[in-house]
């Protein structure tokens, strides 16, 4: 599995309906921390295992999540259930940590 790149109207639009568990990896290019957890994540990902679907986004071009989903910085891993955020994470640990978060 791996990190698809999304857009912030995929999350905005209230006419696609997103069903079930997933997350979305907001981060900036020029973040080396960011890199990082987009590092972590690919591992967790490439372990295998019953892992919930996760997409990336730069919120650089997402304005709109940044401030309904008061998203304060980067990287962040939001967990989302029907779409709407119910978990955020900024202090991306390990891979571990990662993969606890992203078990279904």
């Amino acid at each position: 599995m791996t990190i698809r790149e999304a857009v912030e109207q995929e999350f905005v639009d209230a006419s696609i309906a997103r069903i079930g568990k997933e997350a979305l990896y907001l981060y900036t290019p020029l973040c080396g921390t960011c890199k990082l957890g987009e590092t972590m994540l690919d591992i967790v990902l490439q372990s295998g295992g019953n892992m919930m679907p996760v997409s990336k986004l730069n919120i650089n071009f997402a304005p709109r999540l940044r401030n309904d989903w008061q998203i304060t910085s980067v990287p962040c891993l939001v967990l989302l259930e029907h779409g709407k955020p119910v978990a955020k994470e900024y202090a991306l640990r390990s891979v571990v940590d990662l993969h606890q978060w992203l078990q279904i």
